[in-house]
């Protein structure tokens, strides 16, 4: 008794260990996640509070380290609000969807202004006509101009490249391109920067890239780094008409297709008259039915088909005369009428199945050979008659 009554306590015990067990490694697991990733969350490139090898947070804390007050906004409105508080120096990656309009108010509102990884249209409107060039390997180059940020930083990395507009120093050549652009508008300069190259946590290290973006960002005692977002598009603007949209002719052809349909309908429905009320249903005699469909054949000129609605009409009768089946096949039916006759079985089925006119002249001989046969039917089946 004592042993089979140990049996599920040591079981309760057992289930109770492993449960603790998992709770355990559970608990452990959940901690160095928390502990290694800190509440990390995944972030686009260049992003300035991503961690990750491509994110650009470590060149912001080397900023605050040198007392540049940095702040992060994600909203065209609140970058707005942040430049009207303090004179900051504005970065920012490439925003496709503001307006020109809205990109010069932006950048007017700032001091310096660092481009990270511009397209051709943001560098058109405020680097004077500037564009894109080629992309060659990440290597370092010596900066080869008189820009004070890039003298002091020495070589660093390039990878995308830059063709100036007018004014525009170009800084780090390689292949006819130049890695950054400078823009001097005597008060504040607009700077383009291939930010991959440069500013990511994975780049920093490199050459003179800490000392470069340092330069670059660190001119000011605040800087405000505007993420854009899809939100920030404009939604002043109109939407554009299908008016707008469509070539000046099309308008122009639509009306008067319009026009030459009405009138059409206008010319073809008078032809008809006035509609007449009739009450349905509506009783037609057999001999307009007849005739309509006799007209309708001779104006069709469809001479076989005339001549197959007379001998559907002879068959069903001979069919009558002879005793036959109404299901009897038009084959054996010639068989029985040639039989009957005592004549050519051939010369039968061309009567009755399959000679075909061709003209009016061929359709009235088939008739008159059709009633032929049908009236010698006729003619021996009076012969045997018992006379009164």
């Amino acid at each position: 008794m004592t042993s089979v009554a140990a049996a599920p306590i040591r079981r309760r015990r057992t289930a109770i260990g492993w449960i603790a067990l998992v709770a355990v490694l559970a608990a452990v697991g959940l901690f160095g996640t928390t502990l290694v990733f800190g509440g990390w969350m995944q972030r686009d490139a260049l992003d300035p509070e991503s961690p990750a090898p491509d994110g650009t947070r470590a060149v912001v804390r080397l900023l605050e380290q040198q007392g540049v007050s940095v702040t992060v906004v994600r909203d065209l409105a609140a970058a707005e609000r942040a430049l009207d508080a303090a004179p900051s120096t504005l970065v920012m990656r490439d925003a496709p969807m503001l307006s020109d309009a809205a990109l010069r108010r932006l950048t007017t509102e700032a001091g310096d202004v660092v481009l990270v990884e511009p397209r051709s249209r943001s560098l058109d409107v405020l680097l004077s006509g500037s564009a894109l060039g080629d992309v060659v390997e990440d290597r370092s180059t010596p900066p080869a101009c008189d820009v004070p940020a890039a003298q002091a930083a020495g070589s660093a990395h390039v990878g995308e490249l830059y063709l100036p507009g007018e004014g525009v120093i170009g800084c780090y050549p390689m292949e006819g391109g130049f890695g950054v652009l400078v823009h001097d508008e005597g008060d504040r300069t607009v700077t383009a920067v291939d930010g991959l190259s440069v500013l990511t946590n994975r780049a920093l290290p490199l050459d003179g890239d800490a000392a470069l973006a340092l330069g670059l960002l660190g001119r000011a005692p605040a800087l405000v780094w505007y993420v854009p977002s899809l939100a920030d598009a404009d939604t002043g603007t109109a939407v554009p008409t299908i008016g707008e949209l469509t070539p000046e002719w099309v308008t122009p052809a639509m009306v008067l297709l319009l026009i030459a349909g009405l009138t059409a309908a206008v010319w073809r429905g008078r032809r008809f008259g006035p509609l007449v009320t009739e009450r349905l249903p509506v009783t037609v005699r057999a001999n307009e039915t007849t005739e309509g469909r006799a007209r309708l054949y001779a104006a069709s000129g469809d001479a076989a088909h005339a001549l197959d609605e007379l001998r559907r009409a002879a068959r069903r009768r001979l069919v009558r005369l002879l005793g036959l089946s109404a299901r009897t096949p038009a084959e054996q039916l010639a068989d029985a009428v040639a039989e009957r006759l005592g004549t050519d079985r051939a010369i039968v089925r061309g009567i009755l199945i399959d000679d075909l006119p061709r003209t009016d002249r061929e359709l009235v001989a088939a008739s008159d050979r059709l009633r032929d046969l049908e009236t010698s039917v006729r003619a021996t089946l009076r012969t045997e008659r018992t006379p009164r």
